[in-house]
């Protein structure tokens, strides 16, 4: 059926407000949906009206008066970060969110843990912030990066939808989580918003309206809004009997979250081990498998995007049926668990290697020291497991606890012991990665490669910078790593620096 294109954007305009599409430009983080898209002004001939809709220059950039920029929104405040209000001081909105989106996801746990607080907290907006919200969307787009959808989603929520990319990161964190219904309500009721075609299809779809939902898909591929795959994927979304005994759909060319939520529905899923860490979430519900929620669950362990005893739950949900790969690592830990748990001392020494080697293998020490340590700590354990418990109690946040309460046999772990309560070594070492620790406690002052940017008032610019030099410099330039951890005992990130450095010192990897 041949359809008046001036006529159906304006019948879709008038049933869904704000329904003017210009191309939503590419973000950083590619996988995202094209639920919105910049609004345009209606060209008059469309709405068959010499009324002016938009008086306002094109170069107009608006900013509400006594209204918070998104760049201002945080969810932990000053008083527990311990940052000052003005960190970002006199550093341009561009230069830190290019830093943000050049932090590496495998990071070491502690700078990970010092990401998420800048990513987190509540600092005035850069002197050059605007409406166009740049610091804050490279922050969400780290937070997505990281697969932290729970904390992002509570910044969307703060920051408000008045910028279109926002709701985009909100709508796409809502498929991935599955509170979509909310999101579409939303989309809904706010004019101002401009749905694309797809989106508004699923949204009236998950609304109940069906038939709406046929009409505009017809609509959308007659005005050439809808591409051939996205049309024989939402047909079959929107009426999967039509299509039983054909065979399944071929593996779509861009997967967002839109599309993940529509394959999943018709009863095809598309797995996540390969996507982007942000889509992991989705299998962490009940509805998928166990050894899906379990890889999903140390995804993002890894990266902290969800806490230890969310991991310990889905490991414990029940008996391993199998073995081999990933069931011996539940066995294990299942094992350990249950000994520590009734305190069995002997039961703790005859399992705790084998829990920390599987949990090892997957990078989740930290993981396994949080949850674990101070038990261990407490426990009257047998000799040959006490030098790997003083291990990890030195990967826990209690680490100067565990430092004091042993008693060290070698000068390898009288080191750690030195650095773990904030002591220069008292002595030269010959190895050169703790040389290199040595180096940058026993140093005073802001390094000479990050003066600059603290000279000139941009303190949280160069302690993003300080990140990535101890980042990179655990990669064989250990100056940068001397660097890194002078700088933050400098300005007075004393436990980021002990914990860096332990965990540089004891975990089998190099960032």
């Amino acid at each position: 059926m041949w359809i008046n294109k001036a006529r159906a954007l304006t019948l879709l305009a008038i049933a869904w407000p704000g329904m003017m599409f210009a191309q939503t430009p590419l973000s950083a983080i590619d996988w995202l949906s094209d639920s919105v898209a910049t609004p345009v002004a209606m060209p008059k001939d469309t709405l068959n009206s010499d009324i002016s809709q938009n008086a306002l220059p094109e170069s107009v950039t608006v900013t509400l008066l006594g209204h918070t920029l998104p760049d201002a929104v945080g969810l932990l405040p000053v008083n527990i970060t311990g940052l000052p209000h003005n960190l970002w001081g006199s550093s341009a909105s561009s230069d830190l969110a290019r830093r943000f989106k050049a932090e590496r996801v495998d990071l070491f746990p502690a700078i990970q843990d010092l990401l998420y607080t800048l990513l987190l907290a509540e600092l005035d907006a850069p002197k050059d912030a605007s409406a166009s919200s740049v610091l804050f969307l490279a922050r969400v787009d780290t937070l997505l990066s990281l697969g932290a959808l729970e904390p992002a989603l509570a910044l969307l929520e703060r920051a408000g939808f008045e910028n279109p990319e926002v709701f985009r990161r909100y709508f796409d964190v809502s498929l991935l989580i599955g509170s979509e219904s909310k999101a579409c309500s939303t989309l809904r009721a706010t004019p101002e918003l401009s749905p694309t075609f797809p989106a508004r299809i699923f949204c009236l779809a998950r609304g109940g309206s069906w038939d709406a939902a046929a009409l505009t898909l017809q609509t959308g591929k007659a005005l050439g809004f809808v591409t051939e795959e996205e049309e024989t994927l939402l047909s079959r979304f929107l009426d999967p009997g039509l299509f039983e005994g054909e065979p399944g759909l071929a593996a779509p060319t861009r997967t967002n979250p839109l599309i993940y939520r529509m394959m999943e529905a018709i009863g095809e899923p598309i797995p996540t081990a390969n996507l982007p860490l942000a889509f992991a979430n989705a299998d962490l519900n009940a509805h998928s498998g166990w050894k899906a929620q379990i890889e999903a669950a140390e995804r993002l362990s890894r990266t902290s995007a969800i806490d230890p005893n969310r991991l310990l739950g889905i490991y414990s949900a029940r008996s391993p049926a199998a073995s081999g790969g990933v069931w011996d690592r539940v066995e294990a830990i299942q094992n350990f668990d249950d000994a520590i748990s009734k305190a069995d001392t002997d039961g703790v020494s005859a399992t705790l290697e084998s829990a920390w080697n599987a949990a090892a293998k997957v990078e989740l020490e930290i993981a396994f020291a949080q949850l674990f340590a101070d038990q261990l700590s407490r426990l009257p354990i047998q000799e040959q497991s006490q030098a790997l418990s003083f291990r990890i109690g030195l990967l826990s946040k209690n680490y100067e606890n565990a430092a004091n309460s042993y008693n060290a046999s070698s000068d390898r772990d009288r080191f750690l012991q030195q650095i773990a309560t904030g002591q220069a070594a008292d002595k030269p070492v010959s190895n050169p990665l703790m040389a290199a620790v040595r180096d940058g406690f026993l140093a005073n002052g802001v390094p000479i490669r990050l003066q600059s940017l603290t000279n000139n008032n941009r303190l949280g610019e160069a302690i993003l910078r300080a990140m990535e030099l101890f980042t990179n410099g655990s990669r064989g330039d250990f100056d940068e790593v001397s660097d890194a951890l002078a700088f933050f005992r400098a300005v007075g990130l004393e436990d980021t620096a002990r914990r860096a450095a332990l965990q540089l010192l004891l975990l089998e990897r190099r960032g």
